[in-house]
């Protein structure tokens, strides 16, 4: 039910005490104000949710002590409040219900006798942790500072890196219940329109109770429900938030979230990370191909292991196949039971390692994989070359930057190993084709997955930053998410 600001005080105070009611943490207060306090003024906010020093000084002591040192005679609610409140930042609300969800935020809700407006005065001072060093993505060469759970902080980092008056800011609030801040951020003259207009729509037309992390946006906004592959990309860096909405891309900052999600993506988004860019391009190329390779033995090793083992061997050297065979000589389980069996052992430690505290997690890792498949080995369970493709297969997924994508190849990677038990290499090679099919039918608001690859539907495609990443004096013009053309310098 919305209720409007009432020129009288009492109503408004009863409806606000009745919707705060049972909340031990709220501090309310009437007082008088004006010449000789006529007008009665009532502030109520939320204890250790605002700042109790700046609403005693900016706005109880200008309302209260200011106007009569001053000698101002003021009768006139509205223009006591412009001259009496020392804050500038504060804003005039013509709904008393909208103007109590303010309060929720850790601002300041402040009604008079005989004014029809609710001021609503900016005081949050809501707990939360530094600016700290990132833990997802960690870099040795370039900046180390991440998001934290404050969404002003955030932006603010961003607009730290883009000093431009063309980087805007939608501000939004998703959540029946969390009333959850989030800011969309691009720069209007490269982002297309569309995108942002569509990503504006999507936020709009979610209606969920709750919104904790940017991870409910992630699943809410995503077109294909379906597919394992992201179809957006989260970063707690911002430099690389930062660069992506330098191409086009647009930013949605979650407040409560040390993560901020970019969209468009496209997959080779997920191969690259901020420390690309530096370092001198040979070295990065080199190593951006690495993790592409990587990427591929990550989810194919496991199933061309399976097909080439139980029904194609001739395709290996004779000795290397009679070392195979003489390896799992003794070897109790069929070789499609030994690979899964490992599989899920090492997702299982790898899902231990990450629970535990970081000073045992990382020794776990290692030395319980260590024992467990030297142990697997020596009871005759397993075969050694499993353990080695297992193991290999497991580092290929650690190159990779983006642990989106990784998910996704976890889940792939089991659907290839059946099919490659099932039919042999042609089971190989038609899941591969299934793999590189989807992933070409997929798009991410309206962006190929496979961009720069195919079709670029009027995007400037270029190849200067995909697979290798060229010179930054050579990628003046590089490809963009936007058809918009290049902004030019003011």
């Amino acid at each position: 039910m919305i209720m409007k600001v009432s020129r009288q005080l009492k109503d408004n105070i009863n409806y606000l005490q009745s919707r705060f009611e049972n909340c031990g943490d709220i501090v309310s207060r009437t007082f008088g104000s004006g010449t000789d306090r006529r007008i009665n003024v009532y502030i109520t906010y939320f204890d250790d949710l605002a700042d109790r020093d700046m609403i005693e000084s900016q706005v109880i002591h200008g309302l209260m002590v200011d106007v009569c040192l001053n000698g101002t005679r003021e009768d006139d609610t509205s223009q006591l409040l412009k001259n009496a409140l020392i804050t500038a930042d504060y804003k005039e609300y013509e709904e008393l219900t909208e103007a109590a969800d303010e309060v929720l935020a850790g601002n300041t809700l402040l009604v008079a006798d005989d004014y029809d407006k609710a001021v609503v005065i900016s005081s949050k001072k809501i707990p939360s942790r530094g600016v700290n060093k990132p833990e997802t993505e960690i870099a040795v060469q370039g900046p180390q500072d991440s998001f934290t759970e404050s969404m002003r902080t955030n932006t603010v980092l961003i607009r730290r890196r883009i000093r431009d008056h063309r980087l805007k800011c939608i501000q939004l609030k998703v959540g029946k219940r969390t009333n959850t801040d989030i800011s969309i951020m691009y720069i209007e003259d490269i982002a297309e329109k569309s995108v942002v207009r569509e990503v504006e729509r999507r936020l709009k037309s979610i209606d969920p109770d709750s919104i904790l992390d940017s991870g409910y946006i992630e699943q809410y906004i995503q077109e294909n429900k379906l597919t394992p592959f992201p179809q957006t990309q989260l970063t707690e860096r911002p430099d690389k938030a930062a660069a992506g909405i330098l191409e086009g891309r647009v930013a949605v900052v979650v407040d409560n979230s040390p993560f901020v999600v970019l969209l468009p993506v496209v997959l080779m988004s997920f191969y690259q990370a901020s420390e690309d860019y530096y370092q001198r391009w040979e070295i990065a190329s080199f190593i951006r191909a690495l993790r592409i390779v990587a990427g591929f033995l990550a989810f194919s090793l496991p199933g061309l292991y399976a097909a080439v083992t139980l029904y194609n061997p001739s395709m290996l050297p004779l000795d290397l196949m009679l070392h195979l065979a003489g390896a799992r000589k003794g070897v109790p389980l069929p070789t499609m039971a030994e690979l899964i069996g490992m599989e899920i052992a090492f997702e299982t430690l790898r899902e231990a390692s990450i629970r535990l505290p970081a000073a045992v997690g990382g020794t776990l890792g290692i030395i319980g994989g260590i024992i467990i498949g030297q142990a697997a080995v020596e009871a005759g369970l397993i075969s050694p070359m499993v353990v080695i493709v297992v193991s290999f297969t497991g580092i290929c997924s650690f190159a990779i930057p983006d642990q989106s994508l990784v998910s996704a190849y976890r889940l792939i990677k089991y659907g290839i190993i059946f099919m490659s038990g099932i039919f042999g290499i042609y089971g190989f090679a038609l899941s591969l084709l299934t793999v590189l099919i989807h992933i070409t039918s997929l798009e991410s608001f309206g962006v190929p997955y496979i961009y720069p690859f195919g079709k670029n539907r009027g995007l400037k495609c270029s190849f200067k930053d995909s697979v290798i990443r060229l010179p930054l004096e050579l990628q003046k013009g590089k490809s963009t998410f936007s058809a918009a053309k290049e902004a030019e310098d003011i």
